[in-house]
């Protein structure tokens, strides 16, 4: 019995946490709010363009990754591992060091406007809403692609043979094949990718502003940092919160069951693609352009600012400082959570292990800007809140990365219990020492890479600590923004590459330490 209690007492216990960071802050926010009225005529603009530009975002990225997955289902050639792992940097990517990288290369002082000069015309206008999609499409495209391509990876190569076999053409192949498996998979990758649209701060912050580019977070802020209306910022983000939940329900409820059945897991061999004179250069150009939209803005960051790491000054390395702490801070909480959580998920069973999982996946329906803004509203009468800023930000980082990493680890920890748990019960092995002989060795691979994953995120978050922080605790995406907006450019591009560098570091090390001598 002792068995199964002290895993739901600390899934409970993490539960009821999230519940309180979400819920709780949202109640605090619904506690300031003055009603649907004093919404005026900016904030209902506000949004329309957060719905546009998601909607926007979501739609081109999904469009521009049918091609491009596409493509890299039916070619092999020699880098093609490794061109589908790096599709999944952009995900880690402190979205600072992404914008500066796009104006690097699509900026008024980027490479593409150069080369129009070149030719007499204007440079470019990366800034409100086409730099705001452009950034969206640049972080989410990648994960479209992947997606899809698990789609198309999903399809029995039995199918592909039968194909042959009747003789199917490539528009044939695409109408009984291809396109189903698109109606099934698109809805789903649309909305999620129409979420994390909604809640990305950094990128309207950073690329938005003004009158007819502010998203609702982007005014969330402006409420706070320029006029202090806790009141307006309240009901902004309960507005903000609406958004969420509504697209998180449907992307939730949206998924269809595969229609295609299992097959034997043969190495699919597409005989349509021999009668297509053309279409290898077709796949190769979607290919490459999708490579070299996703690198050479990275490329170009980092052959800028690399040599002028050294020189950055004292407050930079401070940030960076305050940044590692606060990621490793978010890694153990994170991992602490995922645990307790998952644990409780396994042992539980029936309608309580589902409840628990869908707790774990509820901070999905909640930005950090708007945790953040019912935790200033509850601590400002009693705290000053700067002293809060950096525990505060670790503990949103943490519940922010939480569902990723309940679903890194549950299906080992299931496997696990699958194998061991009946061996485990007849040695009598409970608490610490079940986990640590059990359960631990066979999750150092998913624990890995979500430590790896939640360090990451954490690292290039902007959500929660512009909220709390003073001047003088800045972690370093803050610090890299003032760069930014103080127009120190060569600062900005050496604080972007030691942001990027970390970032990559702490997930490196994390991902590598869970593969290394893992129990296979």
């Amino acid at each position: 019995m002792t068995g199964r209690i002290w895993p739901l007492a600390g899934g409970s216990a993490v539960a009821l946490i999230l519940l309180i960071l979400s819920f709780g802050s949202l109640g605090a926010v619904a506690w300031r709010a003055e009603g649907w009225g004093g919404l005026g005529p900016a904030d209902w603009a506000a949004v329309r363009f957060t719905l546009t530009q998601a909607m926007v975002s979501a739609v081109l990225s999904v469009a521009l990754a049918v091609p491009v997955a596409r493509a890299l289902a039916r070619r092999c050639f020699p880098g093609r591992g490794l061109l589908i792992t790096l599709l999944g940097a952009p995900f880690i990517l402190p979205t600072l060091v992404a914008v500066m990288g796009l104006l690097a290369v699509f900026g008024r002082n980027g490479v593409i406007s150069a080369i129009l000069g070149w030719f007499g015309l204007p440079p470019l206008q990366i800034y409100g809403f086409v730099g705001v999609v452009l950034a969206h499409v640049f972080f989410n495209l990648p994960l479209a692609t992947r997606l899809l391509l698990q789609g198309w990876l999903a399809i029995p190569s039995e199918h592909f043979r039968l194909a042959a076999a009747l003789g199917f053409s490539r528009r044939d192949v695409f109408r009984h094949l291809e396109a189903p498996m698109l109606r099934e998979m698109m809805p789903g990758a649309l909305l999620v990718i129409f979420l994390l649209c909604l809640t990305s701060f950094a990128v309207a912050l950073t690329l938005g502003g003004g009158p007819r580019a502010t998203t609702v977070e982007l005014a969330i802020y402006q409420a706070f940092r320029f006029d202090f209306d806790l009141s307006k910022a309240a009901l902004l983000a309960l507005v903000q919160f609406g958004l969420c939940a509504l697209a998180a329900a449907l992307a939730l409820g949206v998924a269809l069951p595969p229609g295609f059945g299992a097959g034997l897991d043969r190495p699919v061999i597409r005989h349509d693609m021999g009668r297509a004179p053309g279409l290898a250069l077709w796949d190769g150009v979607m290919i490459g352009l999708a490579a070299a939209f996703l690198l050479l803005p990275l490329g170009m960051i980092v052959l800028r600012g690399l040599p002028l790491v050294a020189g950055l000054p004292a407050p930079v390395w401070m940030a960076a400082g305050r940044s590692v702490a606060v990621a490793l801070a978010s890694v153990l909480l994170c991992i602490g959570f995922a645990l307790a959580l998952g644990l409780a998920i396994e042992r539980a069973g029936g309608v309580v292990s589902r409840g628990l999982e869908v707790v774990g996946m509820v901070s999905l329906a909640a930005s950090p800007l708007v945790i953040g803004t019912g935790l200033f509203i509850l601590t400002f009468p009693l705290v000053d809140p700067a002293r809060l800023a950096l525990p505060v930000t670790a503990l949103v980082n943490a519940a922010m990365a939480l569902p990723f990493a309940l679903r890194a680890i549950l299906p080992a920890l299931r496997q696990a219990e699958a194998s061991q748990g009946r061996l485990a019960d007849h040695l009598g092995l409970t608490g610490w020492t079940r986990l640590r002989l059990v359960i631990l060795p066979r999750l150092r691979r998913p624990l890995g890479f979500a430590a790896g994953l939640a360090g990451a995120l954490s690292m290039g978050d902007l959500g929660v600590i512009v909220l709390f922080a003073e001047r003088e605790g800045a972690t370093l995406p803050l610090q890299l923004y003032r760069l930014m907006g103080a127009y120190r450019s060569d600062d900005a591009a050496g604080a972007a590459v030691l942001l990027l560098g970390l970032s990559l570091l702490i997930f490196w090390a994390f991902d590598r330490g869970g593969r290394a001598h893992a129990a296979t």
